[in-house]
């Protein structure tokens, strides 16, 4: 929580100063001044080797000297300049650059402040840099994720909004919007004449079509930031711990040739298509023979119906038999839909949309075709993989990107950031209902609607002005230096 509280902003006007490089040891640190009095504490607490004081520089000059604390030397340094508007928060900068040793970065923000800086708070650098117009609030929060970023797809994402690509995007649907409440406004003002439909249905069903567009990659623009969970399922000996370690290219789990080996779960991260994946072994769906093998197949079943993608493994060197029939219902995944008996209760139940199955050990002689696997018509074709030698272990991986993206493999951008999201629907609900409206010629109601449809947009990038505690608890998720 910021120290000014997250229900208000912070005062503007005065000079902050904050380590504005990552936490930890490292070669070089930096610590950031901003605000009016900027050069006049650079003044107090830098000294040049050669020249004039930093007040004294033009814009962009980087100076060599030492950082003093009360005519204490603390350690040597280089100065960078920046004048206001040129800046990244549009105020007077002054960057330091140390060694990157916690106590040389603490001792300088401590010299800054004793000479009348006070300490930023999370955010508050970026929140300037908006508030003086250099960003609008979707590239200001799009600062935080290139900040966060674990992945080449969470980078590029990023980068997308920092860069203003998700802002043209959203300028795009607002000029339709636009064009569609002035032709109902014209229709208020020249009754006699009307609306014409082309200059009111089309761009409607543009922004539609836009927002459709930017929505269907919630799910991909999730995953990318917080991950999704793959679950291996399977009877036991099917492979499940064989193939997690070829995925993630390591021993992670125990390989054994007696039945029930694991009992318990295990998990392990790797990435695949930008996306992070948590990979869960877990243990094999039977009959448990005693009370802890029984718990770890409940526990294996809450998994399953948890995860965001399933692979189910059935041994393809057996011959297909009762019980993977009975798994395949368990799992949803019969053809011809029914239940038998021994399903158990609790089953993870139905998910043919987000399953996959794996016909496991494909270096051995397979004891039966593919096709003759008892899956719907909705379930994905069955893929066979050896973890053993490695085939198929490739296409697998891009099917697993297939069924978490969606088709939102190749969008430009996926809109990840749930205040976003939330935003984003809002304004196609209200653009759909504009659209009703309109049909039925109830063009003052359609006007309301494409109001709200402005203001859910305008919340993304701050066009529209927003409530101080809607900023403040934006910019309190940043880091301390952003």
């Amino acid at each position: 929580m910021p120290p000014w509280g997250v229900a208000t902003l912070p005062p503007l006007g005065d000079t902050i100063v904050a380590i504005a490089s990552a936490p930890g040891t490292g070669a070089v640190g930096v610590v950031r001044l901003s605000g009016p009095g900027a050069y006049a504490v650079a003044d107090v607490v830098f000294a040049p080797r050669r020249g004039g004081p930093p007040s004294s520089r033009a814009a962009g000059r980087v100076v060599y000297g030492t950082v003093r604390a009360a005519d204490a030397y603390v350690d040597e340094a280089l100065l960078l300049t920046f004048r206001r508007p040129r800046s990244y928060t549009g105020e007077d900068v002054v960057e330091i650059q140390t060694h990157g040793g916690p106590a040389v970065l603490r001792a300088t923000v401590d010299a800054c402040r004793a000479a009348g800086a006070r300490a930023a708070g999370p955010g508050e650098f970026t929140l300037r840099a908006y508030l003086s117009g250099r960003l609008d609030l979707a590239q200001a929060e799009s600062v935080m994720d290139v900040v966060t970023a674990q992945t080449d797809a969470a980078r590029r994402n990023a980068g997308y909004g920092l860069s203003g690509g998700l802002t043209a995007r959203l300028g795009a649907i607002r000029a339709d919007l636009l064009a569609a409440y002035a032709a109902v406004q014209a229709g208020f003002d020249y009754p006699d004449e009307g609306v014409p439909e082309h200059e009111l249905a089309a761009p409607l069903a543009r922004a539609v079509a836009d927002l459709r567009a930017l929505l269907a990659t919630a799910d991909a623009g999730r995953l990318s930031r917080s991950g999704a969970r793959l679950a291996l399922l399977g009877r036991p000996n099917a492979g499940k711990s064989s193939l997690l370690n070829a995925l993630v290219g390591y021993e992670r789990s125990l390989v054994s040739a007696d039945p029930g080996t694991t009992r318990d779960y295990l998990e392990a991260p790797l990435t695949l298509g930008g996306i992070p994946l948590v990979a869960i072994d877990t243990a094999g769906l039977r009959t448990a023979g005693d009370r802890v093998e029984a718990a770890g197949v409940e526990v294996a079943r809450r998994i399953a119906a948890q995860a965001d993608l399933r692979l189910v493994l059935i041994d393809g060197s057996r011959p297909l038999d009762g019980a993977d029939r009975r798994l395949l219902a368990e799992i949803g995944l019969l053809a011809d839909g029914t239940t038998p008996p021994a399903v158990p209760k609790g089953a993870p139940g139905p998910g043919a949309e987000r399953t996959l199955v794996v016909a496991t050990k494909s270096d051995l002689a397979a004891a039966w075709a593919l096709a003759d696997l008892p899956l719907p018509p909705s379930a994905p074709s069955a893929i066979r993989v050896s973890a053993e030698s490695g085939a198929g272990l490739r296409e697998l991986e891009q099917r697993i990107v297939a069924a978490l993206l969606g088709s939102a493999a190749g969008a430009e951008y996926w809109v990840g950031n749930e205040r976003h999201v939330t935003a984003l629907e809002a304004a196609l609900e209200a653009v759909e209902r504009a659209g009703l409206q309109a049909a039925a010629a109830r063009h003052d109601m359609a006007a309301l609607d494409l109001q709200e449809a402005l203001q859910a947009l305008g919340a993304v990038t701050g066009r529209l002005e927003l409530a101080a505690e809607t900023l403040a608890e934006i910019f309190a998720r940043f880091c301390v230096g952003k």
